[in-house]
């Protein structure tokens, strides 16, 4: 069986030597760089720009202002219900946030654009701006669900308030890009996870047909959804070469990372949760406000979004409702990271429920257990709309529950063990539903298989490679359905010129669940051609052959075979082909998903408290996941390892704070080795009835339980300030504040 092997991973070998193929690797002639100028001040207006002294300069070849780039906007593609504002223009004279893009200069070399810069002459009118999202601007505000599960009376009611703070995708490669105008085409190479949605945009933004863009990816070092969008620097990158007729490289220059990426999770939570006596659920509620910083983004109030729809996870709820609100403040635009909106809606729910169960006198687990969705109850609509397909989430729980042990050396630092438990949508579609939604996108992908005369197979998908390992796992997928050897299958994908049409691209856990589908569907389509064909040369039925290594055959005539080659050979000379057949073979097939698919699973963190100084160690940390059919049991496991280490981040140390002038500060501390624990992962497998192939998505799975289930660790280490545990990150100082206070 190919899939479910650990089969090594093909991008590593390029990945490992020296050879992968990144924005910063590609060099044209002639090619000239860019320079961003950024807005100094959180709020106000650009009253003037003179130019002069920086066209002067020498080495400068162009400076681009709002004036040059008026008209140029991009959109945004999932506008929320009452949203007024669809589109933002890549330059404005309205400066509203700090890091805002107010000019591009363009010189021969990159060091002499960044010196011009310091000459260029602003005329700014500075306003005051408002960095507290509860002091922002509102403009949408819907509930989801049960508005009075806000009402419901109980034997028990638990209510908190929860501060999520803005933390930001922080990948190892740099957003860049390397646009090329020849006045026939213009070819963009960038670090996208959305080929084709950047050339819809770019095409949008600049006048262009769509054949007359090209859109390349390489090697993306990372994505993690900062690079779903395409952004206005990257927009002017190609402004600047159809001005130049050169090529025009940009890169993301190190110090602005926090103020131009677009950062995300910022928002504040109150929600209150009601049992019966007996530990019972009966209602949930929460009042969402999200930060949209300065104007909405590519994605707007999506993340958020999502936050209520998951609000209720795998748990029963006769009533549950989430009241959701989007507001603007003066701060960098948020957007897509990793979990979108998960990990704060598992948080709140988790942390409610281990309130409860601390006020009751139960055990957390079993007030857990009581209250988990049996998997003889899947399908199950949740009382937000969700509709999850399959899986055991009592036995994931019951899993992590035997496998967590708590670490005691006796060295005056406290200790607790917290669990949490999730259920997560992936394989974002369908295109029908997303339009519902007032998506502006489809939800669907294509794959294209082919094999070649002498039986080799090539794969051409959509999806986009961000360090996922989908060149690896898509061969696998092709290998088995086709019935062909693993190593003769390559995979290629990121080029809008060759690769099927993708709306969406690598996001939203959907690669391997939809694109996948796809493959499996076109895979399947090549299979049975190749039977069809050799059948008729051999004069048997289909059904009386089977596939032996390099050749199909008649079932126990050793003789009677044919080579793939020979078979794929004929094919494409139009040789000896049965009636109605056509010369060759490629078989391309479209999978847009009846529903999303729901991976699930269960957290356990092992955390010790030192209450002198407030420092927090995740010590151990446990993870049963289920994400249907594992294609790559290895490379899911790393999915999951890489997840929970980057969400240890936002739970304690991740960060973005702006000061009251809208300034942020530029100290951001993602962990190191020396906070990541020993982690351990267990799968399990419950197939989805909706993926041809079962599989469900696993890429932002490790991300979502790791802040709830080392707050409740936390809260468990410190029972007698567990209700003041209500935000992330907890860092030294906010935990020795809340043992203080």
């Amino acid at each position: 069986m190919v899939i479910g092997s650990r089969a090594p991973r093909r991008e590593d070998a390029r990945l490992l030597t020296g050879r992968g193929r990144f924005v910063g690797t590609v060099r044209l002639p002639g090619m000239v760089h860019g320079f961003v100028v950024r807005s100094p001040i959180a709020h106000g207006r650009l009253v003037g720009l003179d130019v002069k002294a920086v066209r002067a300069c020498d080495g400068v070849l162009d400076v681009i202002t709002p004036a040059d780039a008026a008209g140029v906007t991009l959109p945004c593609v999932s506008p929320a219900p009452g949203q007024q504002q669809t589109s933002y223009p890549v330059l404005d004279d309205t400066l509203r946030y700090v890091g805002q893009p107010m000019a591009m200069i363009v010189a021969r070399t990159p060091e002499a654009a960044r010196d011009a810069a310091d000459l260029l002459d602003l005329d700014l009118d500075e306003l005051t701006p408002v960095v507290d999202v509860e002091e922002g601007s509102v403009i949408t505000d819907f509930t989801l669900g049960d508005a009075g599960a806000a009402d419901v009376q109980a034997a028990c009611v638990v209510e908190m308030s929860f501060r999520y703070g803005r933390a930001t995708p922080y990948p190892m490669e740099p957003r860049g890009v390397v646009a090329d105008y020849t006045g026939e085409q213009l070819t963009l190479w960038t670090t996208t996870q959305a080929p084709h949605q950047a050339r819809d945009h770019l095409a949008a933004a600049l006048g262009l047909s769509l054949d007359r863009i090209r859109v390349v990816t390489g090697d993306t070092g990372g994505g993690f959804g900062g690079k779903e969008h395409l952004y206005p620097d990257e927009t002017l990158a190609c402004v600047a070469a159809m001005r130049l007729g050169r090529p025009v490289a940009w890169s993301e220059a190190p110090g602005d990372k926090l103020v131009a990426t677009l950062p995300a999770r910022a928002a504040r939570h109150r929600a209150r949760l009601a049992l019966d006596e007996d530990g019972r659920f009966l209602a949930l509620y929460a009042d969402v406000l999200g930060d949209l910083g300065g104007h909405p983004s590519n994605v707007g109030i999506s993340p958020f979004a999502v936050t209520a729809s998951m609000m209720p996870g795998p748990y029963r709820f006769p009533q549950a409702g989430v009241r959701l609100r989007g507001a603007l403040t003066n701060t960098t635009p948020t957007g897509s990271y990793r979990g979108f909106g998960q990990p704060e809606a598992a948080m709140t729910r988790e942390r409610l429920i281990d309130e409860a169960a601390r006020r009751l006198g139960l055990d957390p687990v079993e007030l857990r257990l009581r209250n988990l969705i049996g998997p003889g109850e899947l399908p199950y609509t949740s009382r937000t709309g969700a509709v999850y397909d399959s899986g055991d989430y009592p036995r994931a729980l019951r899993t992590v529950r035997d496998m967590a042990a708590a670490v005691a050396p006796a060295d005056g630092r406290r200790r607790g063990i917290g669990f949490s438990c999730q259920v997560e949508g992936t394989g974002l579609g369908p295109s029908e539903a997303m339009r519902q939604m007032g998506m502006l996108v489809g939800g669907f992908e294509s794959a294209i298989v082919r094999m070649e005369p002498d039986a080799s197979v090539v794969v051409h998908s959509g999806v986009a490679v961000i360090g996922q390992g989908i060149e690896t796992t898509l061969a696998q997928i092709a290998a088995e359905r086709a019935g062909v050897p693993l190593d003769s299958v390559r995979v290629l994908l990121g080029d809008t010129a060759s690769a099927p049409y993708s709306g969406i691209g690598s996001i939203a856990s959907r690669s391997l669940v939809v694109g996948g589908g796809a493959l499996a569907r076109a895979a399947d389509r090549l299979r049975e051609k190749l039977f069809a064909l050799a059948a008729h040369r051999l004069e048997a039925a289909p059904e009386d052959l089977e596939l032996r290594g390099q050749e199909i055959g008649v079932k126990g005539d050793p003789r009677a075979a044919l080579t793939l080659k020979e078979i794929a050979t004929s094919a494409w000379r139009g040789w000896d082909l049965p009636e109605g057949c056509s010369p060759g073979l490629e078989e391309r097939a479209t999978y847009d998903p009846p529903g999303s698919t729901y991976a699930y699973g269960a957290h356990a963190a092992a955390v010790a408290v030192d209450p002198e100084t407030g420092k927090v160690e995740v010590e151990r940390y446990w993870a049963v996941a289920d994400s249907g059919v594992v294609v790559n049991p290895a490379i899911v496991e790393g999915q999951q390892v890489g997840g929970i280490a980057q969400s240890i981040g936002m739970a304690l140390s991740e960060e973005i704070v702006y000061s009251a002038d809208g300034q942020p500060a530029l100290d951001y501390l993602p962990p190191t080795v020396r906070e990541v624990p020993d982690i351990t992962v267990v799968m399990q497998s419950t197939p989805s009835p909706i993926t041809p192939g079962g599989m469900k998505g696993a890429g932002e799975s490790g991300t979502i339980g790791p802040p709830a289930a080392i707050a409740n660790a936390v809260a468990a280490a410190l029972p007698e300030i567990a209700e003041r545990i209500d935000r992330t990150p907890m860092t030294p100082e906010v935990v020795w504040g809340w043992l203080n206070a």
